[in-house]
Protein backbone atom coordinates (compact mmCIF):
# COMPACT_ATOMS: atom_id res chain seq x y z
CA UNK A 1 0.00 0.00 0.00
CA UNK A 2 1.29 3.57 -1.03
CA UNK A 3 1.73 5.43 2.10
CA UNK A 4 3.24 9.02 0.59
CA UNK A 5 4.64 10.13 -2.53
CA UNK A 6 6.84 13.36 -3.42
CA UNK A 7 8.12 14.67 -6.43
CA UNK A 8 10.63 17.74 -6.84
CA UNK A 9 12.17 19.10 -9.72
CA UNK A 10 15.21 21.43 -9.79
CA UNK A 11 16.86 23.95 -12.35
CA UNK A 12 20.82 22.92 -12.47
CA UNK A 13 21.56 26.21 -13.25
CA UNK A 14 19.96 27.50 -9.76
CA UNK A 15 22.03 24.30 -8.10
CA UNK A 16 25.32 25.88 -10.02
CA UNK A 17 25.10 29.55 -8.97
CA UNK A 18 24.61 28.28 -5.11
CA UNK A 19 27.41 25.62 -6.06
CA UNK A 20 29.87 28.11 -7.01
CA UNK A 21 28.84 31.26 -4.57
CA UNK A 22 28.11 29.28 -1.67
CA UNK A 23 30.51 26.13 0.51
CA UNK A 24 27.85 26.35 2.62
CA UNK A 25 25.33 25.02 0.45
CA UNK A 26 27.33 22.05 0.09
CA UNK A 27 27.91 21.72 3.71
CA UNK A 28 24.42 22.40 4.45
CA UNK A 29 22.35 20.12 1.78
CA UNK A 30 24.83 16.94 1.52
CA UNK A 31 25.98 14.94 4.41
CA UNK A 32 29.82 13.82 4.84
CA UNK A 33 29.98 10.99 2.80
CA UNK A 34 27.66 12.21 0.03
CA UNK A 35 30.23 15.07 0.18
CA UNK A 36 33.15 12.48 0.14
CA UNK A 37 31.51 11.11 -2.57
CA UNK A 38 30.84 14.43 -4.96
CA UNK A 39 34.44 14.90 -4.40
CA UNK A 40 35.03 12.30 -6.42
CA UNK A 41 33.52 13.54 -9.88
CA UNK A 42 36.30 15.68 -12.11
CA UNK A 43 33.75 16.70 -14.15
CA UNK A 44 31.85 19.90 -13.14
CA UNK A 45 28.54 19.32 -15.19
CA UNK A 46 28.74 15.83 -13.15
CA UNK A 47 29.00 17.63 -9.53
CA UNK A 48 26.42 19.96 -10.54
CA UNK A 49 23.76 17.09 -11.08
CA UNK A 50 24.78 14.85 -8.32
CA UNK A 51 24.12 17.42 -6.24
CA UNK A 52 21.16 18.78 -7.44
CA UNK A 53 19.91 15.00 -7.76
CA UNK A 54 20.67 14.67 -4.02
CA UNK A 55 18.94 17.65 -3.12
CA UNK A 56 15.79 17.11 -5.37
CA UNK A 57 15.37 13.31 -3.68
CA UNK A 58 15.83 14.97 -0.25
CA UNK A 59 12.71 17.49 -1.01
CA UNK A 60 11.18 14.69 -2.92
CA UNK A 61 11.24 12.45 0.54
CA UNK A 62 9.98 15.13 2.88
CA UNK A 63 7.18 15.92 0.54
CA UNK A 64 6.36 12.04 0.63
CA UNK A 65 6.49 11.95 4.62
CA UNK A 66 4.26 14.96 4.30
CA UNK A 67 6.35 17.52 6.83
CA UNK A 68 8.89 19.16 4.13
CA UNK A 69 12.07 19.74 5.42
CA UNK A 70 12.44 22.04 8.57
CA UNK A 71 11.46 21.09 11.94
CA UNK A 72 11.06 17.59 12.19
CA UNK A 73 13.23 16.12 9.24
CA UNK A 74 16.88 18.31 7.49
CA UNK A 75 18.95 17.60 4.71
CA UNK A 76 21.59 16.35 6.96
CA UNK A 77 18.97 13.69 8.51
CA UNK A 78 18.35 12.15 4.98
CA UNK A 79 21.09 10.43 2.93
CA UNK A 80 21.18 9.03 -0.25
CA UNK A 81 23.24 6.23 -0.66
CA UNK A 82 23.56 4.46 -3.88
CA UNK A 83 23.71 0.05 -3.89
CA UNK A 84 26.34 -1.83 -5.64
CA UNK A 85 23.97 -1.92 -8.70
CA UNK A 86 23.88 2.02 -8.19
CA UNK A 87 20.53 2.16 -7.05
CA UNK A 88 19.86 5.29 -5.12
CA UNK A 89 18.75 4.18 -1.01
CA UNK A 90 17.81 6.69 1.61
CA UNK A 91 18.62 6.65 4.95
CA UNK A 92 17.03 8.75 7.52
CA UNK A 93 19.23 8.91 10.90
CA UNK A 94 21.57 6.47 9.53
CA UNK A 95 18.50 4.06 9.14
CA UNK A 96 17.76 2.67 5.91
CA UNK A 97 14.18 3.46 4.90
CA UNK A 98 12.85 -0.02 3.59
CA UNK A 99 10.09 1.14 1.07
CA UNK A 100 11.02 3.72 -0.16
CA UNK A 101 11.16 3.95 -3.72
CA UNK A 102 13.29 6.42 -5.30
CA UNK A 103 13.72 7.33 -9.00
CA UNK A 104 16.51 10.65 -10.30
CA UNK A 105 16.68 11.89 -13.85
CA UNK A 106 18.73 14.62 -15.07
CA UNK A 107 17.96 16.51 -18.59
CA UNK A 108 20.32 19.26 -19.93
CA UNK A 109 18.27 21.98 -17.36
CA UNK A 110 17.15 19.94 -14.41
CA UNK A 111 17.16 17.33 -11.81
CA UNK A 112 13.90 15.47 -10.85
CA UNK A 113 13.13 12.71 -8.31
CA UNK A 114 10.42 10.76 -7.12
CA UNK A 115 10.08 9.22 -3.81
CA UNK A 116 7.49 6.67 -3.02
CA UNK A 117 6.41 5.38 0.22
CA UNK A 118 5.34 2.11 0.59
CA UNK A 119 3.74 -0.14 3.54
Amino acid sequence: MIQGTGIDIIELERIEKLFQRNVKFVERVLTKSEQEKLSTFTNHKRRVEFLAGRFAVKEAYSKAVGTGIGKHLSFQSIEIISNDLGQPVIYVNSKEQVGAHVSISHSKQYAIAQVILEK
